[in-house]
């Protein structure tokens, strides 16, 4: 190790933040680096190498549509970013950080030799994209670029100043982009492509109120508008979350099948309701079906009356095929349904009083009434406070 990568090491290990790393192609160096200073406890709550196509597709939360682009290193980051808030003790800066990159192997490579760094703290995120010179080094030459610029990232996201030379030659050049939470936002709800890496398909939201464009995807969801949250939603939450052994995410849709999309102070007052509680996702997929192509393999969490217009053919293209063609399609995307009994009309009615196609019958489950019942709703309590 050459002193100028052990002194930003040191440094680095001196800095109150913290994080995950998670490289993959390339900048494996930088993780023995970090780990061969004394002090990686300091910095490194986690290191992952998601090398293999099922690694890297089970750590983002889905299959990329090109492993190394910048899409995908902002993924990487912004799924680094959700294992260090899950992870981290105390109150400590952190940032996740995501290398994808392909370089010089044992045969010869028809595209360019590349790679994509990106870091994602609480005020978004930075991708850092580099071509490198094709032929002018050998495999543990272009390791060395690619960790030595995973390295400085690191170190800009601690704040620390860097003067390490990456070794980058005349033509070489590195193309920054970034992208705060703020323009997360305002370009979901835009439904653009901003000028910036990769395609927002969602962003959560932590319980800290930062951001994160993509990230793991959930294994269960409570959808709603939640205008406003209240303690049914919550205890409902809990309740799914003990029978189904995964933690629940409340997902927004920023639009609705026959609404305009929610302007960006409504949506922000309403994700106020869940800052320092829950986690949130925000989407711009107002059906199930949409849900169900975002979120694969998850358990969405209903009420009766949900659960009746999933099955209702005129929410569906208004015949029984359409409908059945819908129920399949989220039936092959691995999802499923639990619902919540509810009372309408002086009723208490549940799953027994949906009329689901037989065919799909397997497709939903539901939460005993001795587990979860509540008389309230949102309506009610919005018209109770006009």
């Amino acid at each position: 190790m050459d002193s100028n990568v052990r002194g930003l090491v040191e440094q680095i290990h001196s800095s109150p933040t913290m994080g995950v790393l998670a490289v993959a192609g390339a900048g494996g160096q930088a993780l023995a680096w970090l780990l061969g200073v004394p002090g990686a406890s300091r910095t490194l709550i986690e290191a992952v190498v998601p090398y293999g196509a099922g690694s890297f597709t089970e750590f983002l939360g889905y299959e990329p549509a090109q492993y190394v682009s910048a899409e995908s290193a902002e993924a990487m980051a912004g799924s680094a970013y959700c294992r260090a808030l899950k992870l981290r003790e105390g109150a400590a800066p952190i940032v996740g950080i995501g290398c994808t990159a392909t370089i010089a192997t044992d045969r010869p490579k028809r595209g360019e030799h590349r790679c994509y760094v990106a870091a994602q703290d609480v005020l978004g995120a930075k991708v850092y994209g580099l071509n490198l010179t094709k032929g002018s080094r050998d495999r543990a030459g272009e390791e060395d670029v690619v960790s030595r610029l995973v390295l400085w990232v690191l170190a800009e996201s601690c704040r620390i100043g860097s003067d390490l030379p990456l070794g980058l030659l005349g033509n070489e050049r590195l193309e920054v982009q970034h992208r705060s939470n703020l323009d997360l936002l305002e370009h979901l709800i835009a439904g653009a492509s901003p000028k910036g890496p990769g395609q927002i398909r969602l962003v959560n939201v932590h319980r800290d109120g930062s951001m994160t464009a993509g990230g793991k995807i959930p294994k269960a969801v409570l959808a709603g508008s939640f205008h406003p949250l209240h303690h049914a939603h919550e205890e409902l939450a809990t309740v799914a979350s003990e029978m189904l052994g995964a933690e629940v995410v409340f997902e927004i849709s920023v639009t609705n099948v026959d609404k305009p999309p929610l302007e960006e102070l409504e949506v922000r007052q309403r994700l106020g309701q869940f800052e320092g509680k829950w986690e949130v996702v925000l989407t711009r997929a107002p059906t199930f079906r949409d849900k169900a192509a975002l979120f694969p393999g998850c358990t969405f969490i209903i009420g009766w009356d949900t659960a009746v217009r999933v099955v209702d053919p005129k929410y569906h293209g208004g015949t029984q095929e359409s409908l059945g063609q819908v129920l399949s399609e989220i039936l092959e995307l691995g999802c499923r349904f639990l619902v919540a009994g509810r009372v309408k009309e002086g009723v208490f009615r549940t799953l027994a009083d949906v009329p689901v196609p037989q065919r799909f019958r397997d497709l939903f489950d539901e939460i005993p009434e001795h587990r979860f019942r509540s008389d309230i709703s949102s309506t009610e309590l919005r018209t109770a406070s006009v």
